[in-house]
């Protein structure tokens, strides 16, 4: 998912004025007291030291320590799920740990994405997975030169996709297979069975046959080991509170949702992890 809540941006007409943004949504005590770790002392956006992300959107590299801002558009508008499962990550381990965010819109696992094992025609952006997962890793001392002489090593994978599949019937219904058959090859290409697996819900469609279908992509026998699935329906917030009103297919913008999905599949995949990571 490429990310498109919104930090602080409040234009009347263009984001409801700035309702259910982050700025917004932290001025409230309670979301203080769970995500005021995302703000510096000084009121700035704070960044982990422990905690990298590379993302490689079409106009731009994002490459740095995690904070806001790690989303398709320009500038530290917009954040995504990376910043909650990242900050879920850096809590729990002691090794620096690097997102690799591998995010494009309006693309269907049933086509664009669709494994090998799958049949049919191999989907182009599941091998573009591997690539930017490959020049990331090969890029990390030059990036991160403040983290050399670890050695780096794949320790999760989680997947957040699902719309346009949600809009198409034959995609609907073959989802379930189509997610077992991605979990098993990325596994096998990557050469870890055991691989930690998240995927998280399309909790922002009303398709309950697309979120049956999740669910029992994460549950087939053959990929069921250390695999979880991530219910997020009930994150979605009404539109009338949040930034973006039209914008459905990205949670409307909406800060909490956005916060809430990524603490989500944060923590699961801690609770995956093994205990000597």
């Amino acid at each position: 998912m490429e990310g498109q809540a919104v930090v602080d941006l409040d234009h009347e007409q263009h984001y409801n004025g700035g309702r259910g943004t982050l700025a917004r949504l932290l001025e409230g005590e309670q979301a203080r007291r769970r995500w005021g770790h995302l703000r510096a002392a000084d009121g700035t956006w704070a960044k982990r030291d422990d905690v990298g992300v590379w993302y490689r959107p079409s106009h731009e590299e994002k490459i740095g320590l995690l904070s806001i801002g790690y989303a398709v558009y320009g500038g530290r508008h917009h954040f995504g799920p990376e910043l909650g499962i990242g900050n879920a990550l850096g809590k729990r381990l002691e090794d620096p740990v690097l997102l690799v965010k591998a995010a494009w819109g309006g693309k269907s696992l049933h086509v664009d994405f669709r494994p090998p094992s799958a049949g049919g025609e191999r989907g182009p952006y599941y091998d573009r997975i591997f690539e930017e997962l490959d020049t990331a890793l090969a890029g990390i001392a030059e990036s991160f030169p403040q983290w050399k002489g670890y050695e780096p090593r794949v320790e999760g994978f989680v997947w957040f996709q699902g719309w346009n599949d949600g809009v198409d019937e034959a995609a609907t219904k073959a989802y379930a297979a189509n997610l077992k058959h991605l979990i098993g090859d990325v596994r096998a290409r990557l050469q870890r069975p055991e691989l930690p697996v998240v995927v998280g819900e399309t909790g922002n469609m009303d398709k309950p046959n697309l979120h049956a279908g999740q669910r029992a992509g994460c549950e087939h026998e053959e990929v069921a080991e250390h695999t979880t699935f991530v219910p997020t329906r009930a994150f979605l917030r009404a539109a009338k509170d949040s930034p973006n009103t039209g914008h459905g297919h990205h949670w409307f913008g909406n800060a909490e949702s956005y916060l809430l999905i990524g603490d989500a599949l944060g923590d699961a995949l801690v609770e995956l992890l093994p205990e000597d990571d």
